[in-house]
């Protein structure tokens, strides 16, 4: 139980004071990606309530696998911001919310969008590398009815982005709640949805640990590196230039005569 709580105490600290911390430093606008993904889900869930709006949001973002590869490549990034039809939106946006939130806080804008939409991208063309297997293949391919299913949506999104968290700020508990939910849905109902997170958290964990390996080789070239580099040289310099003396300063060291004597040449 201690050890249970310490490590709870580390996942607090790391997840949520730290963002906490960068939130009341920057302020609202830490919070710009959290807020453009609700409210463009929002928006393509009420577009979609009409006939012509739900059109429209199925040309913009909707992505099946039986699409050409451009087009779907074309829709991936709008898909991000439209919801399953046959889920609660309002419930997921919380979800969404703090996914985005947390990781814009922790990792930075740019590297947010880049794990979002690489968890996403790759759940989508995995879906065309198990329609072209077709069925068998141990379970893993898929019948060619399953290209005309929609995509997940931001949901793909959210795993991706909260497994990456876990991974880089060493939090197994969230880990385990976030992604360790993810296999139990697909196990539990097995569907496209299912696969395409399991892809999501896969990616997002090499993901992670590619950081972190790409961190800790830094700091080790870092330890083991010269602490000043070219250090001597300027201290050299330094050495070698002229110091002004003020009148009450102590007389400097006498220079030798062959130093002092013009030159004759």
């Amino acid at each position: 139980m201690t050890a249970l709580g310490r490590a709870l105490r580390g996942e607090w600290r790391n997840i949520v004071v730290e963002p906490v911390r960068q939130l009341a430093r920057r302020g609202l606008s830490g919070l710009l990606l959290a807020f453009v993904a609700c409210l463009g889900v929002i928006f393509f869930h009420a577009l979609a309530q009409h006939p012509a709006g739900a059109v429209a949001v199925r040309l913009l973002g909707g992505v099946r696998g039986d699409l050409p590869l451009w087009l779907a490549l074309l829709r991936t990034p709008v898909s991000l911001y439209v919801p399953a039809l046959d889920l609660p939106v309002w419930a997921g946006l919380t979800q969404l919310f703090l996914a985005f939130a947390l990781a814009e806080l922790t990792l930075g804008r740019a590297r947010t969008l880049a794990v979002a939409y690489t968890a996403t991208l790759a759940g989508t063309l995995s879906v065309r590398v198990m329609l072209a297997l077709g069925p068998g293949w141990g379970g893993l391919g898929l019948p060619a009815v399953a290209g005309r299913v929609l995509d997940t949506g931001p949901s793909a999104a959210v795993v991706g982005l909260f497994t990456y968290l876990a991974v880089v700020r060493r939090a197994p508990i969230v880990f385990v709640l976030t992604s360790g939910s993810m296999v139990w849905e697909s196990i539990a109902v097995p569907n496209l949805a299912g696969r395409e997170h399991l892809i999501a958290v896969a990616t997002a964990v090499v993901l992670g640990l590619w950081r972190a390996l790409g961190m800790r080789d830094r700091v080790r070239r870092g330890a083991s590196g010269p602490a000043d580099p070219g250090g001597a040289h300027v201290l050299a310099d330094r050495e070698a230039a002229p110091v002004a003396r003020g009148p009450g300063a102590p007389p400097g060291p006498a220079a030798s005569p062959a130093a002092c004597a013009p030159d004759r040449r």
